[in-house]
């Protein structure tokens, strides 16, 4: 076998063995502000109790799934508003029926619903980031990865909308 064949074998050895031993451990959750869904009534019945919600899809076994998780806490600790403002975390393994409803297909992925509907949210500033999915008419449809620049913009700006609305 030539080097490159030998490199190969190694990458495939350390991707193998890495995914054997990921850490499947549940991601704590460190705010009890965050609604943990198990499932999609859980979550309709969310949607149809609050103005604005946030949800986290994510995966225990997903590295910047648990890298953002604090960041997410710390945000519901701080903009969560009684029948306005709500955060949310989908274990996208354990509720897969309504990681597929919303087509998440990478983790972790953030989405804002308004009214119970999925809806983009004006944002300035996030257009052209590659894990930023923006609409047609320029708003934020999702947010892709533990990109916390993004997340916490987004949800500045719906909590923004609360307190003019009130």
């Amino acid at each position: 076998m030539d080097t490159l064949s030998y490199a190969l074998l190694i990458f495939l050895i350390f991707m193998v063995v890495r995914a054997v031993f990921a850490n499947r451990t549940p991601i704590p959750e460190t705010s009890v502000k965050v609604h943990k869904i198990t499932n999609p009534a859980e979550l309709d019945a969310l949607l149809s109790s609050t103005k604005h919600v946030v949800v986290d899809f994510y995966a225990d076994w997903c590295p910047p799934c648990r890298v953002i998780a604090p960041v997410f806490s710390e945000l519901a600790d701080e903009h969560a508003r009684d029948k306005y403002l709500a955060f949310a975390k989908v274990n996208v393994d354990h509720v897969s029926d309504v990681a597929g409803r919303y087509r998440v297909s990478a983790m972790p992925t953030f989405l804002a619903f308004t009214d119970g509907v999925l809806k983009g949210v004006e944002v300035e500033g996030l257009k052209g980031r590659g894990s930023v999915v923006v609409s047609a008419d320029g708003l934020v449809e999702r947010v892709r990865g533990a990109d916390k620049v993004a997340l916490v913009a987004v949800v500045k700006a719906l909590a923004g909308e609360s307190s003019g609305k009130e």
